[in-house]
């Protein structure tokens, strides 16, 4: 059990540095977006220190392995790989790097796991086939990890633009019923929910860079649904579309939209309220129901047992 438990831990560390590498960097990520979407680029006197101070022997470490730790995994189509740029795009990473060092994360953690498990199994002498059947559970465990972060971190995403689309559908209406053109009132939007939802006027900034880089606005759309992977986006993309290609008007459009939007974020609301009933279940059950039990029976069974020990027909 000592043994078992130990592994645990090592485990428990391991994803936990894992995922503390990957994760953003709260303030400097947050300057990094609010400057990329100003169009403002950092010199290299700025950021050098920065990324040298955050810099550790690990991450070299893992730049220098990442090329051959990508082999064994690395996906065997062009397809598969555009995929997973995909995925990982979803996400909110969008780095060249980034595929490399996914696939190198999962090469390394099955090993290291792998190898920690075999390690301490075979030093506690156990049976062989033991030995090894932890040693290969642990290290699928290890190359699974990366796609659960993966899940987790798209899931997240996927839910923050998903709540903060209505409200910026809400100010888009506004901007083009006051004069402005689909672009300008992207970028207005961009601009004014970069505090409130940075992830959504990040979406909305870089395509409007793409439709000044003389890239069709119906394409740039589409990579923005591409990019961010949630249906309501690629609906509001489809409706923008339609409206411009029959001419009909973008503002009613949005409107509708954003009016339909709303109704499904309330009804979603709805729906986890009533099912938190449910879900509250679970914990009355195991934790409320049997302390209840014991604060009402308790006294109760103790002048139960005292009486029936006083008892001489009983003892």
């Amino acid at each position: 059990m000592n043994e078992l438990g130990l592994i645990c831990g090592l485990v428990i560390v391991s994803v936990a540095m894992i995922v503390y590498s990957l994760w953003p960097k709260g303030d400097e990520e947050e300057e990094a977006v609010l400057r990329r979407m100003k169009g403002q680029k950092a010199s290299d006197d700025d950021v050098g220190p920065r990324k040298t101070s955050r810099t550790s022997a690990a991450t070299d470490f893992v730049r220098k392995v990442a090329p051959f730790a990508v082999r064994p995994v690395m996906p065997k189509s062009d397809e598969e790989m555009s995929n997973l740029r995909v995925r990982l795009s979803n996400a909110g990473f969008r780095h060249e790097s980034v595929v490399t060092f996914f696939l190198a994360s999962k090469t390394l953690l099955g090993v290291g796991l792998g190898a920690l498990a075999l390690f301490f199994t075979w030093s506690s002498g156990h049976e062989t086939q033991r030995i090894f059947g932890i040693s290969a559970c642990l290290a699928g465990v290890g190359f699974m990890l990366p796609n659960i972060w993966l899940w987790l971190a798209t899931k997240e995403r996927s839910q923050k633009i998903r709540d903060g689309l209505p409200d910026s559908l809400d100010l888009m209406v506004i901007s083009v019923e006051a004069g402005l053109g689909l672009d300008a009132a992207l970028q207005r939007v961009g601009d004014e929910m970069a505090a409130v939802h940075p992830e959504l006027a990040e979406e909305f900034t870089i395509t409007t860079l793409e439709t000044q880089m003389s890239v069709p606005r119906a394409e740039s759309l589409e990579h923005m649904a591409t990019r961010t992977g949630v249906s309501q986006i690629k609906s509001l993309v489809a409706i923008v579309t339609q409206a411009e290609r029959f001419g009909t008007s973008v503002a009613k459009a949005l409107r509708n939209q954003a009016d339909t939007m709303r109704t499904k974020r309330r009804q979603a609301a709805e729906e986890r309220a009533q099912k938190t009933a449910v879900k509250l279940m679970i914990p009355l059950v195991v934790f409320i129901f049997p302390a209840m039990g014991v604060v009402l029976a308790g006294p109760a069974a103790l002048q139960m047992i005292r009486t029936l020990s006083t008892t001489p027909g009983l003892q």
